[in-house]
């Protein structure tokens, strides 16, 4: 690990000003620690969200639920009120790594991370959510450009992430045994605003699959989801999975969603 100069801010507006140079925000850490101690990461300073208090906590209403980015993993897997409005959210949170991963892991963190296979970027892209910044509103469409790669700007606070409620929606993914990442997870669901599928682990970042969308807004069902074959093109492909397999799998736990989704 290089050697930096670490903050420990306990408002917004000390955060903000102790993003100076090359500096990086450390949410929970479990990316950005690990690749630091590797010196595949390396930053002049970093600005331990941590102290920051109202960045954490959960609000459920009739307009959806918000979550702010320094809301652990687990706490939102606990989260009775979450449970209760958006359970596909809750089941999600409770599938990320293990215990200390969802202990230690924030959403904040992982959406602004852009992991290709992390799971709250399916979730985002399929529950229609939104990202609040310290500086504006980011639909969850517009939010991640590429591999580790986000629209925010350098400096833009993440303070939180809403989600609307959907009468259907459920999450499925095919793990990767040892890092529990996904080689493959979909999120689906049904709601005001229609039929959407994020999907995680396929491409170099999250992305909405048209072609599963426009299936499911006919016929949402897990054999509409199976029917449909999804092109290879632009899949990753690793000593785990090989593209075609991962596009298979794309079909394959979009209809497991579908079936989760519609038993509730």
């Amino acid at each position: 690990m290089y050697a930096f100069d670490y903050q420990r801010p306990t408002d917004r507006a000390a955060a903000r000003a102790a993003f100076q140079g090359d500096a990086r925000y450390l949410a929970g850490g479990q990316s950005l620690v690990q690749a630091m101690k590797l010196r595949l990461s390396a930053s002049e300073r970093l600005v331990d969200l941590g102290g920051v208090a109202d960045l954490k906590g959960i609000k459920v209403d009739s307009s959806g639920v918000t979550i702010g980015a320094m809301t652990t993993h687990a706490a939102v897997a606990a989260s009775a009120d979450v449970r209760k409005a958006l359970p596909a959210l809750a089941e999600l949170a409770g599938s990320i790594g293990d215990q200390m991963v969802r202990n230690m892991g924030t959403i904040g963190g992982s959406v602004a991370n852009s992991d290709p296979a992390a799971d709250y970027p399916a979730g985002l892209l399929g529950l229609g959510a939104t990202v609040h910044t310290d500086q504006r509103q980011i639909p969850a469409d517009k939010f991640f450009t590429g591999l580790y790669e986000t629209a925010l700007q350098p400096g833009e606070l993440i303070t939180a992430v809403s989600f609307p409620i959907a009468p259907k929606a459920a999450y499925a993914k095919f793990r990767q045994p040892a890092s529990r990442f996904a080689l493959v997870g979909v999120c689906v669901s049904q709601g005001a605003g229609g039929v959407r599928v994020g999907v995680t682990g396929a491409k170099a970042f999250a992305y909405r699959e048209a072609a599963l969308e426009a299936a499911l807004a006919k016929s949402f069902t897990p054999e509409a989801a199976k029917a449909v074959q999804v092109p290879s093109a632009g899949f990753n492909g690793d000593l785990h999975a090989g593209a075609e397999y991962r596009a298979a799998l794309v079909s394959v736990m979009a209809a497991r969603a579908v079936a989760a989704a519609s038993a509730r």
